[in-house]
C-alpha cells in the first residue's frame, strides 16, 4: 500500500519538471532497461548496463561509463514500491530481496501526477542525515538531477 510522502528539507532534496509527455510514456522510460539507459545519467557519462526486476524487492541496477571511458558506480538497489505511471521507490540501502547494502546513500521516489497536458515529474532523494543531504547537494544535484530530468524530457519524444 503506497502512503503520501512529504519530503523533509532538512534531510531530502526535490526536483520537479511539467514535462510535455504522458505519464505512461513517462513510465516506460523509467522502467526499461533499454529506455533507461539512453537518459539515466548526465551526458556525457553514459549508462553502459541496466537490469531492472519491477516488483517490490526486485533489483534496479545500472552500471556507468566516464567519458574518458572508464566504468564506474555500478549501483545495485532495491524497489520498494510500484505503482504504475504513478510512483516508483527505490534505495540502495537495500539489495534486491530486501538484505541489507554495505553503503547507503539515498532512496529514490519518482513521482508522476498529470498537469494540464503533461506530467509533472518530481525526483525526491531521501537522505539519512543532514550531512549526507547537503553533501549531495554539494555534489551537483540540482544540476545533475536537473540534466537528466531534461534528458528524459528530450529523449521521451523519441519513443
Amino acid at each position: 500500500m503506497s502512503y503520501l510522502f512529504k519530503p523533509d528539507p532538512r534531510l531530502d532534496l526535490v526536483l520537479e519538471r511539467v514535462i510535455d509527455a504522458p505519464r505512461e510514456l513517462l513510465w516506460r522510460a523509467l522502467t526499461t532497461p533499454e529506455h533507461v539507459k539512453q537518459w539515466f545519467t548526465p551526458k556525457p557519462w553514459m549508462i553502459t548496463d541496466c537490469e531492472i526486476d519491477l516488483r517490490p524487492g526486485g533489483l534496479f541496477r545500472t552500471r556507468m561509463q566516464s567519458p574518458d571511458g572508464n566504468e564506474v558506480n555500478d549501483r545495485h538497489c532495491c524497489y520498494l514500491e510500484i505503482a504504475p505511471n504513478e510512483r516508483l521507490v527505490w534505495t540502495d540501502a537495500l539489495l534486491p530481496g530486501y538484505r541489507p547494502s554495505g553503503e547507503p546513500f539515498i532512496t529514490a521516489v519518482i513521482s508522476l501526477q498529470p498537469d494540464g497536458r503533461g506530467t509533472r515529474y518530481s525526483a525526491t532523494a531521501i537522505h539519512r542525515d543532514e550531512a549526507t543531504r547537503n553533501n549531495h547537494e554539494e555534489m551537483g544535484f540540482f544540476d545533475g538531477w536537473g540534466t537528466v530530468a531534461d534528458q528524459l524530457a528530450q529523449y521521451v519524444k523519441t519513443i
